[in-house]
């Protein structure tokens, strides 16, 4: 199985979007600066994910997400509110949203 996620850094006000087969790795290469380019926005919150049964499902959904603005993104996580992550996740959703 593969992943497609967002991430949120507080520190930069920011969303990161990937796809990795094993996100609890993933996600502490983010937050311990091993990746190039999440460096600067540790720690990083796993705010939304979604299991797909091939590379390529998550790879195209990755690149789906990568192209919405910061309000799609947040309406297109609340639409799929399935994959988030829990209640305070929700609720930084609702607020960088507006709503």
């Amino acid at each position: 199985m593969f992943y497609t996620y967002i991430l949120y850094s507080k520190s930069t006000d920011t969303f990161y979007k990937g796809s990795t087969q094993n996100i609890s790795e993933r996600l502490r290469r983010h937050n311990g600066k091993f990746e190039k380019a999440t460096k600067i926005g540790a720690p990083w919150i796993l705010l939304w994910h979604i299991q797909k049964e091939t590379k390529g499902e998550a790879q195209i959904l990755e690149y789906k997400l990568k192209n919405l603005s910061r309000k799609r993104t947040c309406d297109f996580m609340l639409k799929y509110d399935e994959g988030v992550g829990g209640p305070d996740e929700l609720l930084l959703i609702k607020q960088l949203s507006g709503c």
